[in-house]
């Protein structure tokens, strides 16, 4: 999770470059900012998707081969 502090920041930025330009400096830290939070984005993300299994009715497993591979490959890194 991104820190509260650059959460704020990232909505203070917003909001100012809707009523007026951004400086350049400002600019540069939002898109610092931004890349930030969509790494942190996309790292929960993926936990999440490891946490998941498919299932149709029937009660069988139909979780995608690349998901499963994925799950697999985090796994070994681990040992």
């Amino acid at each position: 999770m991104l820190p509260k502090e650059k959460l704020q920041r990232i909505n203070e930025l917003s909001k100012k470059s809707k009523k007026m330009e951004l400086t350049t400096e400002e600019k540069a830290e939002q898109k610092k900012l931004r890349e930030e939070y969509l790494q942190v984005f996309r790292k929960s993300f993926v936990q999440d998707l490891h946490g998941v299994t498919f299932v149709d009715p029937n009660g069988n497993d139909v979780t995608p081969e690349k998901l499963k591979r994925s799950k697999e490959n985090k796994n070994n890194l681990k040992h």
